[in-house]
């Protein structure tokens, strides 16, 4: 079965860190550029980051550049998400999806999501 599969969200304090995995099953996920983004009930959705399936960079949106940061593990088949320096304003539901585009919030395949939620 080919899905994207998320974790490691939750709830977390101000100024905290958690870490996304997107793991994927049916295809390998190396051979894609895969996408963070990120869902508030009654706003548009935002591309968090895009990591490249060509040369392993990232591109991030403004509000994640210096915060997040996005790496691949091949041998798991995931692709990760690190945020630190948490926000309040950094609580939406979180999902990744195969080939983004660098400041696009267009993708093609995409994970069910995980919760995350700053607060104190």
């Amino acid at each position: 079965q080919v899905q994207l599969v998320e974790s490691g969200g939750g709830l977390v304090q101000p100024g905290g860190s958690l870490r996304l995995s997107c793991t994927a099953s049916g295809f390998s996920l190396e051979h894609y550029a895969v996408g963070w983004f990120r869902q508030v009930p009654g706003k548009e959705r935002e591309a968090v980051s895009c990591l490249s399936q060509s040369d392993g960079r990232s591109t991030y949106s403004d509000s994640a550049k210096g915060r997040f940061t996005t790496s691949r593990d091949n041998d798991k088949n995931t692709v990760y998400l690190q945020m630190n320096s948490l926000k309040p304003e950094d609580t939406a539901e979180y999902f990744c999806a195969t080939d983004c585009r660098p400041d696009s919030i267009w993708y093609l395949r995409r994970g069910q999501g995980t919760q995350v939620t700053v607060s104190s």
